[in-house]
């Protein structure tokens, strides 16, 4: 696959043809998630302040998977996931707020601060990662989801399905709804709709009490809604 421009994800576009991007793909959280949604079908291109790390990112992965920097992959997905850390978050999306206009943001980034006692929510003062994005990107439709989902899980080759429900955020209802049903193509998981941007806020940070979870039970712990 060539990473070439890409116009944005039509309103009805389908789920089973939409070309990813992931920004911070060189992480494990973005190349996890990068190596799922491979693996059910899509093409995914890895973006990185350094194209040569996200290329070799991409290599070993299974699909269609390439790397290049990130402005060029913001061009080239018609869904793009945020996957950077909390600190280069804003001025990274500043940067590439023209690349982005028009297209459906995924931001799964968590503003968590670690002290001795452990993961903690750190103030954001928009809300949330998620509505930081969205103040940044006033063009794109920015959608919350992937918070909870552990990388260790999404990259271990001998985990066929990852059990899990993803939390899904947002202001669009078509953007909502595609990102749904982009979660529910990586085995495993489904994708429930948990509000409006606002509500961002607590789902983020309610990452700090599964790293919590995590380390008592030494787990890779996720969420489930019942009776949905």
């Amino acid at each position: 696959m060539t990473t070439t421009d890409a116009a944005p994800a039509p309103e009805s576009a389908d789920p089973a043809t939409v070309v990813i991007a992931v920004l911070g793909g060189t992480g494990e959280q973005g190349r996890g998630l990068a190596r799922r949604l491979a693996m059910a079908g899509h093409p995914v291109v890895l973006g990185s302040r350094d194209a040569g790390r996200a290329q070799a990112a991409a290599e070993g992965l299974p699909g269609e998977v390439t790397g290049t920097d990130n402005a060029v992959a913001a061009r080239a997905g018609d869904v793009v996931i945020v996957a950077v850390p909390w600190d280069g978050h804003r001025a990274l999306l500043a940067s590439l707020a023209g690349d982005l206009a028009g297209k459906v943001v995924v931001d799964c980034v968590n503003p968590l601060g670690f002290d001795k006692q452990g993961a903690y929510a750190l103030a954001v003062e928009e809300g949330s990662a998620a509505q930081q994005a969205q103040a940044v990107l006033p063009d794109s439709r920015v959608v919350g989801a992937f918070h909870h989902v552990s990388a260790v899980l999404l990259l271990d080759e001998t985990v066929e399905t990852v059990e899990t429900d993803v939390l899904v955020l947002g202001d669009d209802r078509e953007a909502t709804d595609l990102v749904q049903a982009l979660v529910g193509r990586i085995a495993g998981m489904r994708g429930i709709y948990a509000g409006r941007l606002r509500n961002a806020h607590q789902v983020e940070a309610m990452t700090a009490n599964l790293i919590s979870v995590n380390r008592r039970y030494k787990a890779h712990a996720g969420l489930r809604v019942t009776d949905v």
